[in-house]
C-alpha cells in the first residue's frame, strides 16, 4: 500500500465530508430532498477527492523532495536565506497590513507573507552563485578579477568526459596542483557510461579507461569528487551544459577539447586547458642547441629519421635515416609550435668521439 493511495483514501473521507456538509446546507437551493442532496454532493466530493488529492499531497512532497536532493548545498542556503529575510520583512509589514478595514485587513497580511516568503526564496535560489561570491569578497576570502574569475583558494573545478578519459587529471590532483572540489555532472557521467558500453571496441576501451580514472579519482586523488545534478533546461549540447554550469556557478572548465576552449572563452568562461599545459611544461630547446636522441623510424621525407622525447614531442632529423636504431646527437635547427603540441627539426651533430 502505498502513500498515494493512503492519502487518496483520506482525501475521499475528507472531501465527501465537506460535500455532504455543503449539500445538506444547500438542499434549500436544490429541489431535492436533504438526504438525496447530502448523498449526491457527498458522492461528488469523494470523486474530487480521489482526483486532485495526489496533487496537493505527494506529488507537490516528491516535487520537494527532488529539490532537496538534486539543488547544490549552496542554493538550498541560499533559499533558505531568501526565506527567512522575505518572512522578516512580512513581520515588519503585518501590522500596518492588518489596519487596512475589511477583509482586507484579515486576509491581506497571511497573503502577503506567502508572496514575500516566495520571492525571497525565489531570488535568492536564482543568484546563489552570485551572491556566495559576494560574501566571500566582503569576508576577504575570495575576489573577483578583471575577467569575472573568482580567485579563490578553495574554488571547484568542473570537468568535461573528455578531461576524465585523458587519464592525466588523477596525477595532477594527486600533485596538489587543484586546491578546490572537482565537480562532474550527471549528465557527463551518463554520457562516459555510454562511451563504455559503445559497440566500438576503441570506443568502449576509452569509456572504460573513464570509468577507472573516474573511480581512482575519488578513491586516490588529493580533491573530494562531486557528482552534481545541474542540467541548464533548453540545452541539448554537452560543451554548452558545461559552458553554462561554468557561468552560473562561476568556476573554471577543464578541458583538452580545442572545440569546447574556443566556445567557453568566447564566452568569458576560464578554461583551464590541459594540452595548454603540457605545452608550456615541455623542455624548449632553442635552434643552434644539441641534445642526444634514438632514431626510431624513418621519415616521410627521404633520408629522414624520426625520434620521440621522453615527453612524446617529435624530432624529426634530417639525414637521420642512415642512424636508425641508434643514440646520436643532434643539433637544432628550428622548432614548430601549435595548440597540438611542439615538433623539432634538426640535423647530425659531428661529434668528435665518432
Amino acid at each position: 500500500m502505498t502513500a498515494e493511495f493512503i492519502f487518496r483514501l483520506l482525501g475521499m473521507i475528507v472531501f465527501a465530508a465537506l460535500g455532504a456538509s455543503f449539500g445538506v446546507n444547500s438542499a434549500d437551493f436544490f429541489s431535492l430532498p436533504e438526504d438525496a442532496n447530502g448523498l449526491i454532493f457527498s458522492l461528488l466530493g469523494a470523486l474530487i477527492g480521489l482526483i486532485i488529492t495526489p496533487w496537493i499531497t505527494t506529488r507537490p512532497g516528491r516535487s520537494l523532495e527532488r529539490f532537496l536532493l538534486q539543488s547544490p548545498t549552496e542554493v538550498l542556503v541560499a533559499s533558505l536565506a531568501g526565506l527567512c529575510l522575505g518572512l522578516l520583512v512580512a513581520a515588519l509589514a503585518a501590522w500596518s497590513i492588518a489596519q487596512l478595514p475589511g477583509w482586507f485587513g484579515e486576509y491581506l497580511p497571511t497573503a502577503f507573507a506567502a508572496t514575500s516568503a516566495y520571492t525571497g526564496m525565489a531570488i535568492f535560489a536564482v543568484r546563489a552563485y552570485d551572491l556566495l561570491d559576494f560574501a566571500r569578497g566582503k569576508a576577504g576570502i575570495a575576489y573577483r578579477g578583471a575577467a569575472g574569475y573568482t580567485n579563490s583558494p578553495n574554488a571547484a573545478v568542473l570537468l568535461d568526459t573528455s578531461i576524465i578519459i585523458d587519464g592525466r587529471i588523477l596525477e595532477i590532483s594527486k600533485a596538489g596542483f587543484i586546491t578546490g572540489a572537482i565537480l562532474i555532472p550527471q549528465f557527463v557521467l551518463s554520457e562516459l557510461q555510454h562511451i563504455a558500453n559503445s559497440s566500438d571496441p576503441l570506443r568502449r576501451q576509452r569509456g572504460r579507461h573513464g570509468l577507472e580514472i573516474l573511480n581512482k579519482l575519488k578513491q586516490e586523488g588529493a580533491n573530494p569528487v562531486q557528482i552534481i545534478t545541474d542540467d541548464p533546461e533548453q540545452i541539448e549540447a554537452v560543451d554548452a551544459k558545461l559552458v553554462e554550469i561554468a557561468k552560473q556557478r562561476n568556476i573554471p572548465l577543464m578541458t583538452n577539447d580545442f572545440n569546447l576552449d574556443g566556445i567557453a572563452t568566447v564566452q568569458n568562461v576560464q578554461v583551464l586547458n590541459l594540452n595548454a599545459l603540457s605545452l608550456a611544461m615541455q623542455p624548449e630547446y632553442l635552434p643552434g642547441e644539441t641534445i642526444e636522441v634514438r632514431i626510431i623510424q624513418e621519415g616521410r621525407e627521404a633520408d629522414q629519421g624520426v625520434s620521440y622525447l621522453k615527453d612524446g614531442t617529435m624530432v624529426v632529423v634530417e639525414g637521420g635515416r642512415r642512424f636508425l636504431d641508434r643514440m646520436i646527437p643532434i643539433t637544432i635547427t628550428r622548432f614548430i609550435r601549435s595548440t597540438s603540441g611542439k615538433m623539432y627539426f634538426g640535423v647530425p651533430h659531428p661529434d668528435p668521439r665518432q
